[in-house]
């Protein structure tokens, strides 16, 4: 099990996110007023607060969201869950993993501010199967493969 420590988003995409404590996640959607939400396959990103501390440790000045990430979480090795893993957050909030890091094919803000980004490396993805209010201190849970998920 994990925590939810930070949820942020941005208004525009290859810029930092920031931290807003609490936001709506729409069902098949994303964050509401983040601008990577939509009807695709990266609805959501999700970085371990473990990660960024790695670069903390380098000496970078960095803020939860920093690195694009719309979900930091504590204490749950995201980079090592395989795609399809479904997670419960909080009271009824549903996602599936759907990817494991990215490509990126251009220097964005996020690589000016911070010499490098982590997103690519050890950022997971999600589609939001149901949604619901997300929120710091909500509890991660994974949830087994062959469990029913009623949405």
């Amino acid at each position: 099990m994990g925590n939810v420590v930070a949820v942020c988003i941005s208004e525009k995409k290859g810029t930092q996110k920031r931290d807003i404590g609490i936001c709506k996640l729409i069902e098949h959607f994303g964050l509401e007023g983040d601008a990577h939400a939509g009807k695709w396959h990266r609805q959501v990103s999700l970085l371990a607060r473990e990660s960024a501390d790695i670069m903390r440790k380098k000496g970078l000045d960095i803020e939860d969201g920093d690195f694009g990430e719309n979900i930091v979480t504590e204490g749950i090795e995201l980079k090592s869950l395989p795609v399809g893993t479904v997670l419960k957050i909080g009271e009824g909030i549903i996602i599936k993993v759907t990817q494991i890091g990215k490509l990126c094919h251009d220097r964005c803000a996020i690589y000016y501010k911070a010499g490098d980004c982590i997103m690519p490396r050890e950022g997971i993805f999600a589609e939001i199967l149901a949604g619901g209010t997300i929120k710091a201190g909500d509890e991660i849970t994974i949830l087994e493969k062959d469990t029913a998920v009623k949405v």
